[in-house]
Protein backbone atom coordinates (compact mmCIF):
# COMPACT_ATOMS: atom_id res chain seq x y z
CA UNK A 1 0.00 0.00 0.00
CA UNK A 2 2.81 2.38 -0.87
CA UNK A 3 0.39 4.45 -2.96
CA UNK A 4 -1.74 5.19 0.10
CA UNK A 5 1.21 6.48 2.11
CA UNK A 6 2.85 8.41 -0.72
CA UNK A 7 -0.41 10.08 -1.77
CA UNK A 8 -1.16 11.21 1.77
CA UNK A 9 2.41 12.43 2.36
CA UNK A 10 2.50 14.48 -0.85
CA UNK A 11 -0.74 16.25 -0.01
CA UNK A 12 0.26 16.73 3.63
CA UNK A 13 3.55 18.33 2.59
CA UNK A 14 1.81 21.03 0.51
CA UNK A 15 -0.73 21.66 3.29
CA UNK A 16 2.15 21.98 5.76
CA UNK A 17 3.78 24.62 3.55
CA UNK A 18 0.61 26.70 3.69
CA UNK A 19 0.35 26.23 7.45
CA UNK A 20 3.97 27.27 8.04
CA UNK A 21 3.61 30.26 5.71
CA UNK A 22 0.71 31.47 7.84
CA UNK A 23 2.42 30.75 11.17
CA UNK A 24 5.58 32.56 10.05
CA UNK A 25 3.41 35.42 8.74
CA UNK A 26 4.78 35.07 5.24
CA UNK A 27 1.18 34.96 4.01
CA UNK A 28 -1.63 36.74 5.82
CA UNK A 29 -5.30 35.78 6.28
CA UNK A 30 -6.31 37.81 3.24
CA UNK A 31 -4.22 35.49 1.02
CA UNK A 32 -6.43 32.52 1.90
CA UNK A 33 -9.46 34.30 0.49
CA UNK A 34 -7.54 35.31 -2.63
CA UNK A 35 -6.33 31.74 -3.19
CA UNK A 36 -9.77 30.19 -2.73
CA UNK A 37 -11.39 32.73 -5.06
CA UNK A 38 -8.71 32.15 -7.69
CA UNK A 39 -9.12 28.38 -7.40
CA UNK A 40 -12.91 28.64 -7.44
CA UNK A 41 -13.21 30.90 -10.45
CA UNK A 42 -10.07 30.15 -12.49
CA UNK A 43 -7.84 27.14 -11.83
CA UNK A 44 -10.37 24.57 -10.60
CA UNK A 45 -12.73 25.11 -13.57
CA UNK A 46 -9.72 24.62 -15.86
CA UNK A 47 -8.85 21.36 -14.07
CA UNK A 48 -12.43 20.08 -14.16
CA UNK A 49 -12.73 20.85 -17.87
CA UNK A 50 -9.49 18.95 -18.56
CA UNK A 51 -10.45 15.92 -16.45
CA UNK A 52 -13.97 15.57 -17.86
CA UNK A 53 -12.94 16.28 -21.47
CA UNK A 54 -10.35 13.49 -21.31
CA UNK A 55 -12.67 10.92 -19.73
CA UNK A 56 -14.65 8.15 -21.39
CA UNK A 57 -18.07 9.18 -20.11
CA UNK A 58 -19.96 6.38 -21.85
CA UNK A 59 -17.72 3.68 -20.34
CA UNK A 60 -18.06 5.28 -16.90
CA UNK A 61 -21.82 4.87 -16.97
CA UNK A 62 -21.53 1.14 -16.23
CA UNK A 63 -21.46 -0.37 -12.76
CA UNK A 64 -19.00 1.97 -11.04
CA UNK A 65 -20.85 5.24 -11.64
CA UNK A 66 -24.28 4.05 -10.37
CA UNK A 67 -22.61 2.46 -7.35
CA UNK A 68 -20.68 5.65 -6.55
CA UNK A 69 -23.78 7.82 -6.92
CA UNK A 70 -26.08 5.55 -4.91
CA UNK A 71 -23.61 5.12 -2.04
CA UNK A 72 -22.89 8.88 -1.88
CA UNK A 73 -26.63 9.60 -1.80
CA UNK A 74 -27.21 7.12 1.04
CA UNK A 75 -24.35 8.49 3.15
CA UNK A 76 -25.35 12.10 2.46
CA UNK A 77 -28.94 11.34 3.46
CA UNK A 78 -27.73 9.70 6.68
CA UNK A 79 -25.87 12.88 7.57
CA UNK A 80 -28.90 15.01 6.70
CA UNK A 81 -31.06 12.81 8.92
CA UNK A 82 -28.60 13.22 11.81
CA UNK A 83 -28.55 16.98 11.23
CA UNK A 84 -32.35 17.16 11.19
CA UNK A 85 -32.78 15.05 14.35
CA UNK A 86 -29.81 16.17 16.46
CA UNK A 87 -27.71 19.05 15.10
CA UNK A 88 -30.57 21.29 13.92
CA UNK A 89 -28.23 23.05 11.50
CA UNK A 90 -29.40 25.30 8.62
CA UNK A 91 -29.64 23.87 5.11
CA UNK A 92 -26.34 25.35 3.88
CA UNK A 93 -24.30 23.95 6.80
CA UNK A 94 -26.10 20.61 6.50
CA UNK A 95 -25.24 20.48 2.79
CA UNK A 96 -21.55 21.06 3.54
CA UNK A 97 -21.57 18.32 6.18
CA UNK A 98 -23.33 15.88 3.86
CA UNK A 99 -20.83 16.66 1.11
CA UNK A 100 -17.90 16.22 3.52
CA UNK A 101 -19.20 12.78 4.50
CA UNK A 102 -19.52 11.53 0.91
CA UNK A 103 -17.18 13.50 -1.43
CA UNK A 104 -13.93 11.52 -1.81
CA UNK A 105 -10.45 12.73 -2.73
CA UNK A 106 -10.51 10.51 -5.81
CA UNK A 107 -8.08 12.59 -7.86
CA UNK A 108 -5.12 13.44 -5.60
CA UNK A 109 -5.11 10.25 -3.52
CA UNK A 110 -7.43 7.94 -5.42
CA UNK A 111 -5.23 7.55 -8.51
CA UNK A 112 -2.00 6.45 -6.75
CA UNK A 113 -3.94 4.34 -4.24
CA UNK A 114 -5.87 2.56 -6.98
CA UNK A 115 -2.72 1.94 -9.02
CA UNK A 116 -0.82 0.41 -6.12
CA UNK A 117 -3.73 -1.46 -4.53
CA UNK A 118 -5.44 -3.04 -7.55
CA UNK A 119 -3.03 -2.32 -10.41
CA UNK A 120 -5.28 0.06 -12.38
CA UNK A 121 -6.78 3.53 -12.05
CA UNK A 122 -9.77 2.82 -14.29
CA UNK A 123 -12.13 2.83 -11.31
CA UNK A 124 -11.22 6.41 -10.40
CA UNK A 125 -12.78 8.06 -13.47
CA UNK A 126 -16.41 7.00 -12.75
CA UNK A 127 -16.15 8.33 -9.17
CA UNK A 128 -14.68 11.61 -10.42
CA UNK A 129 -17.37 12.00 -13.04
CA UNK A 130 -20.17 11.35 -10.54
CA UNK A 131 -18.69 13.91 -8.17
CA UNK A 132 -17.99 16.51 -10.84
CA UNK A 133 -21.12 16.14 -12.96
CA UNK A 134 -23.74 15.25 -10.33
CA UNK A 135 -22.66 15.83 -6.73
CA UNK A 136 -20.84 19.14 -7.16
CA UNK A 137 -23.65 20.80 -9.17
CA UNK A 138 -26.25 19.53 -6.68
CA UNK A 139 -24.47 20.70 -3.54
CA UNK A 140 -23.37 24.00 -5.09
CA UNK A 141 -26.96 24.68 -6.10
CA UNK A 142 -28.19 23.93 -2.56
CA UNK A 143 -25.46 26.16 -1.11
CA UNK A 144 -26.21 28.98 -3.49
CA UNK A 145 -29.96 28.90 -2.89
CA UNK A 146 -29.72 28.35 0.88
CA UNK A 147 -27.25 31.21 1.27
CA UNK A 148 -29.45 33.70 -0.63
CA UNK A 149 -31.94 36.07 0.86
CA UNK A 150 -34.92 34.52 -0.86
CA UNK A 151 -35.62 31.36 -2.82
CA UNK A 152 -37.39 31.32 -6.17
CA UNK A 153 -37.82 28.79 -8.95
CA UNK A 154 -35.96 31.10 -11.32
CA UNK A 155 -33.00 31.30 -8.94
CA UNK A 156 -33.11 27.54 -8.39
CA UNK A 157 -33.05 26.79 -12.12
CA UNK A 158 -30.39 29.35 -13.01
CA UNK A 159 -28.04 28.68 -10.07
CA UNK A 160 -26.12 25.79 -11.71
CA UNK A 161 -25.48 27.84 -14.84
CA UNK A 162 -23.93 30.69 -12.84
CA UNK A 163 -21.24 28.50 -11.25
CA UNK A 164 -17.87 28.42 -13.08
CA UNK A 165 -17.07 24.84 -12.05
CA UNK A 166 -20.41 23.52 -13.24
CA UNK A 167 -20.01 25.41 -16.52
CA UNK A 168 -16.51 23.99 -17.00
CA UNK A 169 -17.70 20.45 -16.23
CA UNK A 170 -20.55 20.78 -18.73
CA UNK A 171 -18.22 22.04 -21.44
CA UNK A 172 -15.81 19.17 -20.70
CA UNK A 173 -18.64 16.64 -20.98
CA UNK A 174 -19.65 18.13 -24.33
CA UNK A 175 -16.07 17.82 -25.60
CA UNK A 176 -15.80 14.22 -24.36
CA UNK A 177 -19.09 13.16 -25.93
CA UNK A 178 -18.47 14.84 -29.30
CA UNK A 179 -14.80 13.85 -29.55
CA UNK A 180 -13.81 17.41 -30.44
CA UNK A 181 -10.15 18.28 -29.90
CA UNK A 182 -9.40 21.80 -28.73
CA UNK A 183 -6.70 23.70 -30.67
CA UNK A 184 -3.31 23.74 -28.97
CA UNK A 185 -3.41 27.52 -28.52
CA UNK A 186 -6.59 27.05 -26.47
CA UNK A 187 -5.76 23.82 -24.65
CA UNK A 188 -2.23 24.75 -23.50
CA UNK A 189 -3.31 27.77 -21.40
CA UNK A 190 -6.12 25.68 -19.90
CA UNK A 191 -3.61 22.96 -18.98
CA UNK A 192 -1.30 25.54 -17.38
CA UNK A 193 -4.12 26.93 -15.25
CA UNK A 194 -5.29 23.41 -14.36
CA UNK A 195 -1.81 22.58 -13.07
CA UNK A 196 -2.15 25.24 -10.37
CA UNK A 197 -5.53 24.09 -9.08
CA UNK A 198 -4.49 21.36 -6.62
CA UNK A 199 -1.54 23.16 -4.97
CA UNK A 200 -3.58 26.37 -4.70
CA UNK A 201 -6.42 24.61 -2.86
CA UNK A 202 -3.98 22.75 -0.60
CA UNK A 203 -2.10 25.95 0.27
CA UNK A 204 -5.37 27.71 1.11
CA UNK A 205 -6.37 24.75 3.27
CA UNK A 206 -3.02 24.90 5.09
CA UNK A 207 -3.47 28.62 5.71
CA UNK A 208 -6.88 27.95 7.27
CA UNK A 209 -5.38 25.51 9.78
CA UNK A 210 -3.21 28.23 11.31
CA UNK A 211 -6.18 30.33 12.34
CA UNK A 212 -7.86 27.96 14.79
CA UNK A 213 -7.17 24.49 16.15
CA UNK A 214 -9.50 21.76 14.85
CA UNK A 215 -12.33 20.17 16.82
CA UNK A 216 -12.90 23.16 19.08
CA UNK A 217 -16.01 23.23 21.23
CA UNK A 218 -18.66 25.33 19.52
CA UNK A 219 -17.11 24.81 16.08
CA UNK A 220 -19.35 21.91 15.09
CA UNK A 221 -17.25 19.23 16.76
CA UNK A 222 -20.10 16.72 16.89
CA UNK A 223 -20.96 17.31 13.23
CA UNK A 224 -17.30 16.88 12.33
CA UNK A 225 -17.01 13.56 14.16
CA UNK A 226 -20.23 12.22 12.62
CA UNK A 227 -19.18 13.22 9.09
CA UNK A 228 -15.71 11.74 9.66
CA UNK A 229 -17.19 8.44 10.83
CA UNK A 230 -19.56 8.28 7.87
CA UNK A 231 -16.75 8.97 5.39
CA UNK A 232 -14.11 6.64 6.82
CA UNK A 233 -16.30 3.76 8.05
CA UNK A 234 -19.89 4.23 6.87
CA UNK A 235 -19.30 4.81 3.17
CA UNK A 236 -16.96 1.81 2.67
CA UNK A 237 -19.52 -0.41 4.42
CA UNK A 238 -22.36 0.92 2.25
CA UNK A 239 -20.32 0.37 -0.93
CA UNK A 240 -19.36 -3.16 0.13
CA UNK A 241 -23.00 -4.11 0.82
CA UNK A 242 -24.28 -2.55 -2.41
CA UNK A 243 -21.39 -3.82 -4.50
CA UNK A 244 -21.55 -7.37 -3.18
CA UNK A 245 -25.29 -7.96 -2.90
CA UNK A 246 -26.87 -5.48 -5.34
CA UNK A 247 -24.35 -5.09 -8.16
CA UNK A 248 -22.81 -8.56 -7.79
CA UNK A 249 -19.19 -7.38 -7.64
CA UNK A 250 -16.39 -9.55 -6.30
CA UNK A 251 -12.62 -9.85 -6.30
CA UNK A 252 -10.50 -6.91 -7.46
CA UNK A 253 -13.49 -4.96 -8.73
CA UNK A 254 -15.18 -5.03 -5.33
CA UNK A 255 -11.89 -4.18 -3.61
CA UNK A 256 -11.32 -1.18 -5.89
CA UNK A 257 -14.84 0.13 -5.27
CA UNK A 258 -14.53 -0.12 -1.48
CA UNK A 259 -11.08 1.50 -1.56
CA UNK A 260 -12.53 4.44 -3.51
CA UNK A 261 -15.19 4.79 -0.80
CA UNK A 262 -12.59 4.78 2.01
CA UNK A 263 -10.63 7.71 0.58
CA UNK A 264 -10.53 10.87 2.73
CA UNK A 265 -12.74 13.88 2.07
CA UNK A 266 -11.61 16.01 -0.86
CA UNK A 267 -10.24 19.52 -0.33
CA UNK A 268 -12.84 20.68 -2.86
CA UNK A 269 -15.47 20.52 -0.11
CA UNK A 270 -13.63 23.35 1.68
CA UNK A 271 -13.26 25.17 -1.64
CA UNK A 272 -16.99 24.88 -2.41
CA UNK A 273 -17.96 26.14 1.06
CA UNK A 274 -15.55 29.11 1.09
CA UNK A 275 -17.33 31.55 -1.27
CA UNK A 276 -20.53 31.19 0.75
CA UNK A 277 -18.87 31.36 4.18
CA UNK A 278 -21.00 28.47 5.40
CA UNK A 279 -19.76 25.29 7.10
CA UNK A 280 -16.10 26.10 6.43
CA UNK A 281 -14.87 24.97 9.86
CA UNK A 282 -16.67 21.62 9.65
CA UNK A 283 -15.37 21.11 6.10
CA UNK A 284 -11.81 21.92 7.17
CA UNK A 285 -11.91 19.66 10.23
CA UNK A 286 -13.49 16.71 8.39
CA UNK A 287 -10.84 16.93 5.65
CA UNK A 288 -8.10 16.99 8.27
CA UNK A 289 -9.54 14.13 10.36
CA UNK A 290 -10.31 11.86 7.42
CA UNK A 291 -6.88 12.49 5.89
CA UNK A 292 -5.17 11.53 9.13
CA UNK A 293 -7.34 8.41 9.55
CA UNK A 294 -7.36 7.33 5.92
CA UNK A 295 -4.07 5.42 5.93
CA UNK A 296 -5.32 3.05 8.62
CA UNK A 297 -8.79 2.83 7.07
CA UNK A 298 -7.45 2.01 3.61
CA UNK A 299 -5.10 -0.63 4.98
CA UNK A 300 -7.97 -2.24 6.94
CA UNK A 301 -10.22 -2.19 3.86
CA UNK A 302 -7.52 -3.72 1.66
CA UNK A 303 -6.91 -6.47 4.23
CA UNK A 304 -10.57 -7.30 4.91
CA UNK A 305 -11.98 -7.13 1.38
CA UNK A 306 -8.96 -8.69 -0.34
Amino acid sequence: MGGVVSGILIISAVIAVGYLAARLRILGPEIQGALTRTAYYVTNPALLFTVVAGSDIRAALGTDAPLALLSAAIVGLLYCLASFLFFRRPAAETAVGAMASSYANANNIGIPVSLYAVGTAQHVAPVLLVQILVMAPFYLTVLGVASGSKISWKKLLLQPFANPMIIASGLGAAVALTGWTAPELLQKPIDMLAGGAVPMVLLAFGLSLAGRAPLQKGDGRTETLVATFLKIAGMPLVVWVLGRFVFGLEGQHLLASVIMAALPTAQNVFLFASPYGRGMTVARDVILCTTLLSIGALLVVAWLVH
